[in-house]
Parts: structure tokens; C-alpha cells; sequence
């Protein structure tokens, strides 16, 4: 019986072709259109929690408490020997850098501006940041020049200097306040998408960043990087707990720019706001696809009513050609979802320079494609057309047998 039905529902919704596939493409595009953005917006959010990562931020950083909100160059990292020791132990670390952070002053023969002054140990930093990928002109850090200074190209603009000119920095030292100055030679000038971190920060070697602010070898900072992104995420890691002590405090990137992390939430209601959309555009359509085929073969239900055909039997010859209109439009949205994803997967989309909570995407987006995508909204399309079916089929299962044939022509 059920087969019955099945070859019968397929033959009806092929009778007028056309119809079948211009309502099944459009229900599949909805389809693809939903698999797509679901694709890519899993992709822009693991651009951007890399590029946020990536760029300078890192996964997970280590501070003295209040540092992060006073940016008061005498707290530095308590127990500084200890933490390192533990960290270089840590299976879940791949890689982590010490730094020191402070305000200053840099001043050229056209020029003075602002600067945060980053003291920074080259052969760890470029495990943590992308600076040395970004270099435009100079090299960084090269040899063992300690008056070595790498700015911005916007800084370098607003300064008008360039490779090998001398600028002067300020800054105030950490106990008694008092001024330090200290000419560098330009030795590297870098390229952001990002104007913030083009036109103010400037970096220098770690140690004499640490004799200008007077605090010995002790660093404000220290940078971590996961062996997996998951760990940021997992606010049950004992990790979290082992570093947060001896007046320091260890915070993930999701904490760090909490923003980020709520507008990558807010990607996901968005997405689910857009399924509803397209469902409830698909579900109109189902409607009208079914009403046209029924009207056009009112003569047809009217014969078998009037043959006995109970009324339930008519609703499921509906509701039967429902799920196969769904199953074509499934197959053909699955396909061009397919296509379209996998090229784009490709070839990437252009949105560098493009910024967002405060991080600039700097790399092509690539769609992500997972199995789920596949199977999840397959099934709820198929769900949904089968409720979109039940109005037109409780329309059929009401059809009195003298009425359908008097309107027939």
C-alpha cells in the first residue's frame, strides 16, 4: 500500500513538469541559500577568531591583577620564574612570549604622536603575532641591535619618516615616574589592515624595553597559544584555575574582547532568524504548488471519492505528494548548495579591510562546509513541507464527491 502510494504521489507531481520543477528549484534554493550562509558564517567567525588570535592578541593572556584596567607599569606578573616554568610544562600550550606593555612618546624632526611601546622577544613573538608576515619595508628584528624599532606605516606617515631614520621615545618609569628617553633607528615598518595597530604601537626589543621602564626582568604580559582553539573555550579547564594565582589572573580571548564573542552569538540567532524566513517563504509555496495540482485534477478526487476513498486516504495522496515534491526539492538544493559552497569554499571571499568590533578582517573568508548542514536542514525541510501539506489536504479530504465533479470542467 504504502508503495502504491509512493509511485502514485511521484507520478501525480510530475504530470505538469514544469510546475514540479520551477516549485522545486525554488524551494531548493531557499535550501542552498540556507546551507550557504550557514557555511559561511562559520567560516567568518573562525576568520575572525583568528585574526583576533592571531594578529597579536593570542589565545589566552597572563596579567597582574588590575594591569588590564590601570595599565600601571609597576604591576607586572607576580611569581614570574614559577609561571614560566609551568607553562613551558603544559601539554595544552604550544607556544607562548612575554611582553611589556606602556604608554609613551615618540618624536621625530617633523613630528610627535602617541604611542603604545611593546617590548617583544623576536624569535617567540612570531609564534604569537603576525608582525613579521606584515613587514613592508626593513626586516624585523634582525641581527642584535638593540635600538632597533619596528612602527606602523601609518605611525611612519604621521611622523614622516622612514627606514633607517632616528626617532626618540619617552616613557615613564615604573617606580618613581621619572622620564626615560631613548633614540632607535627605524628598523622595520609593517602594514595592517587595521589603522589601530598601524598608527599606534611601536615595537621593541623585550630587554631594552625593560631597562627604559626600570623593573629589571620582570614583563607585564605573557601571551599563550593553545595546541587547539577549543581550550579558550572550556571554562571548566583546570588551566584557568592553575594560573590564576599569586595576584595574576589568566584570561581567554572570549574575555578579552567579550564583544567579539557576543556578536559570533549573534551570527547564530541571525542565522536561525533567516531559516525561519526561508521556511516560511517555502512553506507558501508548497501551499500553492499543491492547491494548483489539486484544483487541476478536481474531477480525479471527485471519481475517487465517490468510488469509496475514505477522507483520510485522500489526505495522505497529499501529503505523499508533498514529501516527494520535498525529496525534489531537497536533491536539488542539496546540489547547488553543494556547487555554490564548494566554490566559494574556494576561491574565498574578499572582505579584507572590513572591520568589526575592533578586529579587521585580514584574510579571504572560506566557507565551511560540515556534514550537518546536509542532513539538519534536509530533514526540517522535509519536515516542514509535510506540515505545509496538511491545509491542502485536510482541502481534499473534505471534498464531496457531487460538489468536485460539478466544478470540474
Amino acid at each position: 500500500m504504502w508503495w502504491i502510494l509512493i509511485k502514485l504521489a511521484w507520478r501525480n507531481i510530475f504530470r505538469n513538469k514544469r510546475r514540479t520543477l520551477i516549485a522545486g528549484t525554488a524551494i531548493g534554493i531557499g535550501l542552498a541559500a540556507l546551507i550557504f550562509v550557514d557555511a559561511f558564517m562559520i567560516g567568518m567567525s573562525e576568520n575572525m577568531v583568528q585574526t583576533a588570535t592571531g594578529t597579536f592578541l593570542g589565545d589566552a593572556q597572563i596579567h597582574r591583577v588590575g594591569f588590564r584596567d590601570t595599565q600601571e607599569v609597576s604591576l607586572t606578573i607576580q611569581a614570574l620564574d614559577k609561571v614560566t616554568e609551568h607553562l613551558g610544562k603544559e601539554d595544552i600550550v604550544e607556544h607562548f612570549t612575554q611582553r611589556t606593555l606602556t604608554s609613551g612618546m615618540m618624536t621625530s624632526p617633523a613630528n610627535v604622536s602617541a604611542i603604545s611601546l611593546v617590548g617583544v622577544h623576536p624569535p617567540k613573538e612570531k609564534f604569537l603575532s603576525q608582525i613579521d608576515n606584515v613587514i613592508t619595508e626593513g626586516a624585523y628584528f634582525k641581527g642584535d641591535n638593540r635600538r632597533d624599532i619596528v612602527i606602523g606605516a601609518k605611525l611612519a606617515e604621521i611622523l614622516e619618516i622612514g627606514l633607517g631614520d632616528r626617532v626618540v621615545v619617552t616613557v615613564a618609569q615604573a617606580e618613581s615616574g621619572d622620564l626615560s628617553q631613548e633614540m632607535f633607528r627605524i628598523s622595520g615598518i609593517y602594514q595592517f589592515a587595521g589603522e589601530e595597530m598601524n598608527s599606534g604601537m611601536a615595537f621593541v626589543r623585550i630587554e631594552k624595553a625593560q631597562e627604559m621602564l626600570a623593573i629589571g626582568r620582570e614583563v607585564h604580559e605573557i601571551a599563550i597559544k593553545f595546541t587547539a582553539i577549543a581550550y579558550t573555550q572550556d571554562p571548566t579547564l583546570p588551566f584557568w584555575g592553575t594560573y590564576s594565582q599569586y595576584g595574576n589572573e589568566v584570561l581567554s580571548w572570549t574575555e578579552l574582547i567579550p564583544q567579539l564573542t557576543v556578536i559570533l552569538e549573534m551570527t547564530k540567532y541571525s542565522k536561525y532568524i533567516m531559516g525561519a524566513i526561508l521556511f516560511f517563504v517555502v512553506i507558501f509555496g508548497i501551499i500553492n504548488t499543491l492547491f494548483m495540482s489539486l484544483y487541476e485534477r478536481m474531477f480525479e478526487f471527485g471519481v475517487l471519492r465517490a468510488v469509496g476513498t475514505r477522507p483520510f486516504g485522500m489526505a495522505r495522496l497529499i501529503l505523499f505528494e508533498a514529501g516527494a515534491l520535498a525529496v525534489v526539492s531537497i536533491g536539488l538544493g542539496m546540489g547547488l548548495g553543494f556547487l555554490v559552497t564548494a566554490l566559494l569554499s574556494y576561491t574565498g571571499i574578499n572582505y579584507t579591510g572590513i572591520e568589526m568590533v575592533g578586529v579587521t578582517i585580514q584574510e579571504f573568508i572560506y566557507p565551511i562546509m560540515t556534514v550537518e548542514q546536509f542532513i539538519i536542514y534536509p530533514v526540517w525541510l522535509f519536515i516542514f513541507t509535510i506540515i505545509a501539506g496538511l491545509y491542502p489536504a485536510r482541502h481534499a479530504a473534505k471534498i464531496s464527491p457531487a460538489a468536485a465533479m460539478r466544478r470540474s470542467f
